[in-house]
């Protein structure tokens, strides 16, 4: 493989891992971003965001001269072979995808780049953005181009993971001379590549993130029945996984989804097939479930208390999934804002998301340095987010800190039968409700 000059243009999630895998493969990649001090702490070896892995690899490519960092996308853009879009598209009022960053991308490269160069699109974007990229791009510019839509399958808290060992590496091009640019740009990861037309390679992003949630919505739908007609959500999603053509990836019940991408692309993905005159009903009923599903928690706790007003409630964990501080539509903020509405005490913490909980929740939202200081005197605990930290807590501990021991897992992270015999009264998602002996002489 010939070694490439890429400019990545953003170092949030996607560009910053993009930036770091491109360079360990070989590129020499240049990663540009608007804001100064997000930059300023890139040079010193200081990644903004926590991903696992990410600090090593960034540090080690910067140190062998392969990964820069700067604010010019001038000095970017200098001899790029490809650009890399990777900014956000942050969800507008009405569902739809805003992409003034997009804009002001597009008009910086219209204004730099000097030869031929590949535009690739990390970023997610509605079914027909990249064309209308490359028509304002003819409009502004005489040097020659290709778009490519290149979207990415990252999971955060295993980004690194996704990079070098993913299931597929999608192109969608107009030109084979774009494609193929990007194919052998690609092959050291050692993924396999499908390459496709621009518009589909759009689509492909949206529909795989629709049909995973769509999954976890349809488990927690099946967890709701379980409950109801006392059977266990874990067995059924169990024998269902045994299922090829189901699969156990995404049947595992709980208090919804969250984060960057799910919430904001179903909810695109509506205002897409709107756009085409297209009910999407399915869809609409996933998002309905999810917004319903996140507040489950707060409703067992009332149906248990009958008023949660002074109760002093541990929430354990805010980041809406472990092994990552984004706090981008966790169910925690939903779950703390619910609380509190009910007049209830909360004490949160998380291992590494306490910062961004503290921008995110209600100003009555107190924080605890450890989950045993949030655990204890607490009148019950909310298990949120199921960080590692928390699933090795046995159950008799939490009936030493509790006042009477009331646990509420979001996640079902414990075993039905250790609940029991500790002693908790102990409420999970599709499985049967825990009552403590202790309450039952």
């Amino acid at each position: 493989m010939l070694s490439k000059n890429i400019a990545v243009v953003g170092t949030g999630y996607v560009g910053l891992v993009t930036g770091v895998a491109l360079s360990e493969i070989g590129h020499t990649v240049t990663c540009v971003d608007v804001d100064e001090e997000k930059v300023a702490l890139l040079k010193d070896g200081v990644s903004p965001i926590y991903e696992p892995e990410l600090s090593e690899l960034m540090k080690k490519n910067y140190e062998a001269g392969r990964l820069s960092f700067t604010t010019s996308h001038r000095i970017a853009f200098a001899g790029a072979d490809a650009i890399y879009i990777a900014v956000g598209t942050p969800q507008n009022e009405d569902g739809t995808a805003d992409l003034r960053f997009i804009e002001s991308v597009v008009r910086n490269i219209a204004d730099y780049i000097t030869k031929y160069v590949v535009i690739v699109t990390k970023s997610t974007v509605p079914v027909g953005t990249n064309h209308h990229i490359k028509r304002y791009l003819e409009g502004e510019t005489e040097v020659p181009f290709d778009v490519v839509s290149n979207p990415e399958f990252l999971r955060e808290g295993s980004a690194i993971q996704d990079t070098f060992d993913g299931d597929r590496i999608v192109i969608g091009a107009d030109t084979e001379m774009a494609a193929t640019l990007l194919e052998e740009m690609n092959e050291p990861f050692g993924i396999p590549i499908f390459k496709t037309d621009v518009r589909s390679a759009e689509m492909i992003k949206y529909a795989s993130n629709a049909f995973l949630a769509t999954k976890i919505s349809f488990v927690n739908e099946i967890a709701t029945l379980c409950e109801k007609l006392e059977a266990n959500v874990e067995d059924v999603a169990h024998g269902m996984g045994l299922d090829k053509r189901i699969g156990e990836k995404f049947l595992q019940a709980g208090i919804g989804y969250g984060g960057s991408c799910f919430p904001k692309d179903t909810n695109a993905l509506v205002q897409i097939a709107g756009n085409v005159e297209h009910e999407f009903t399915l869809l609409k009923a996933v998002i309905e479930v999810n917004y319903k599903q996140q507040r489950l928690l707060v409703e067992k706790a009332k149906q248990h208390f009958g008023s949660l007003r002074g109760k002093r409630i541990a929430l354990l964990g805010t980041a809406f999934k472990p092994n990552t501080d984004d706090m981008r539509e966790a169910a925690s903020t939903v779950i703390a804002e619910e609380l509190v509405l009910a007049g209830a005490q909360v004490v949160a913490y998380d291992p590494i998301a306490m910062a961004q909980a503290k921008v995110e929740f209600p100003e009555a939202v107190n924080f605890a340095e450890s989950a045993e200081a949030a655990l204890d005197g607490a009148d019950a605990a909310f298990l949120v987010t199921e960080w590692e930290e928390f699933k090795v807590i046995k159950a008799n501990h939490y009936v030493k800190l509790l006042k009477k021991p009331v646990l509420f897992d979001g996640r079902n992270c414990y075993n039905l039968e250790e609940m029991k015999r500790a002693g908790l009264d102990y409420y999970s998602v599709g499985r049967p409700a825990v009552r403590a002996e202790r309450e039952m002489v």
